[in-house]
Parts: structure tokens; sequence; C-alpha cells
């Protein structure tokens, strides 16, 4: 049995970073996405779990825009961050993903040295005003991400250079270099050994005295033992949420349980 680390309390107080209302997501004629309502709280990682498929990623995008960078998909509802609608015509997404960081399945570290790589956000967003700055907030990121104490020594060598998993908290390291307020995950372990795996999971759980973490996971185990809170989601549906505790151990709906217990999946 896995620990689920859950303070109910802690939940409690947690404010509300992100609203969600009546969202919507087509790509061309496909309904990926319906009617989706959620509030996800600051300081907490939230899950999203489901089948392969079920649209838990394509919702995931829609918290820092991604989906914009897609053709033929459209979304509809609200998002708010903070109480602003991210979707306003006056929101510029490049500015929304500084503040939303986001994580990819596959660790994806820039062509440049491990300096440069978590060095590139700040540059773009002008957050520091000379080298000495800049060297902090490298330091900062590296040390948020786990990873200071392995690449100190070797700032200058490639990024691409480091094994799967220290390039994965590379990335986190990037992710958060730019001081974000949400830091996105798409299934972040899924390329990792069962080693590099706890480390990452061990990273989340610290990240969210930070952060409000949003993860989307294969795996019931990861969202029992890094979350607090999780989301179902079922044919671009979103069929539960609540307390990871509750959805584990007594979900509402009979769906949930069927995907829980492996019945569906």
């Amino acid at each position: 049995m896995y620990d689920v680390a859950f303070n109910a309390n802690e939940v409690a107080v947690n404010q509300v970073k992100i609203t969600a209302r009546q969202v919507q997501v087509f790509y061309g004629d496909t309904h990926a996405i319906k009617d989706v309502d959620v509030d996800i709280d600051d300081k907490t990682v939230t899950a999203f779990i489901g089948p392969s498929g079920c649209g838990k990623s394509t919702f995931l995008r829609c918290i820092n825009r991604m989906n914009d960078t897609i053709d033929i998909c459209r979304v509809q509802g609200e998002i708010t961050l903070d109480g602003e609608n991210i979707y306003d015509k006056r929101v510029d997404p490049v500015q929304l993903r500084a503040k939303v960081g986001m994580v990819f399945q596959k660790p994806n570290p820039f062509p440049k040295s491990i300096y440069d790589n978590v060095a590139y956000g700040p540059r773009i967003h002008g957050l520091a005003r000379n080298k000495t700055e800049l060297d902090e907030i490298v330091e900062k990121a590296l040390r948020r991400g786990a990873i200071w104490d392995e690449v100190k020594d070797r700032l200058h060598a490639p990024g691409t250079g480091l094994s799967g998993g220290q390039q994965q908290r590379l990335c986190i390291a990037r992710a958060i270099a730019t001081e974000p307020e949400v830091l996105l995950m798409d299934e972040p372990c899924s390329a990792l050994d069962p080693i590099a795996t706890a480390q990452v999971e061990e990273l989340i759980d610290e990240l969210r005295q930070n952060y409000s973490v949003v993860i989307v996971t294969h795996s019931m185990q990861q969202a029992a033992r890094v979350s607090q809170k999780t989301a179902f989601f079922h044919l671009g549906n979103l069929v539960e949420f609540g307390d990871t505790d509750q959805i584990f151990t007594n979900p509402v709906d009979p769906r949930t349980e069927s995907y829980i217990t492996g019945r569906i999946g």
C-alpha cells in the first residue's frame, strides 16, 4: 500500500490558483474536452489521471495556452489564473508561459550548456541586470531542481550529456528559473528509470512549497504518492475531482472505481 501525502488542514487553507469553467476543446470536428469545471489550489500537487486519450494532457496544455500552437485546435470557456482570464486578448501567451512553466514527458534540454539551458528564460524575460544576478538565478534554479551538487563543476558542459533523470531535473530547473507561479508536468517520469523517478517525485513534493504543481500521470501509484488532489478524466469528461485519498479509497463515481480497480483503462 502506498502512503498518500495528505494533510486535510493543509489543503483547506490553500487558496485557489486556477479556475476552469465550462472548458471545451475541439481538434477540428473532434470534441476532445467537454464542459470541464475545476478549481486548482496553490501550493498543492494536483494529479490528472485517466486512460490514454482521455483528455488529461489536452486540458493541461490549456492552462498555459500550448494548444494555441495547434492550428486546428479551438478552446472555449474560461480559465483564470489569480482571477484573470488567461484567454483574454490582452494576455501575451509568452508572458503567461513565464508564469506557468511546463515540463514534458521526454527530457528535452536545449543543445546548449547546462548553464545556458537555465539562463535562457531569465535572459529572454530580462530578469537579470548583469552576469552576477544571472549566476545567482541559475544557481538558485539548479538548487531548487535538486541537481546543483551534481552539475556545479561542469556548468559549461552540454545539458544533453547528462543522464535521463538528470536531464529531466535540469528541465525542471529551467522551467522554474523564470520564477513561475504554476508548474505543469506532462508525465514527467514516463521515460525515467525507477531511481530517477523517485528523485523527481521527491522533488515534486518539495516544489509544492512554492508552486501550484499540476501533473499528468499514467501511474495511479505515482498520483497517490505525490498529489494532494486528483482529477479523473474519461472520454474527454472530468468525471471526478477531490482529495487524493478519497478518490483512491472511496470514489463517488462508478467509472472512477472501475479505473482505479483496473476494470477500465
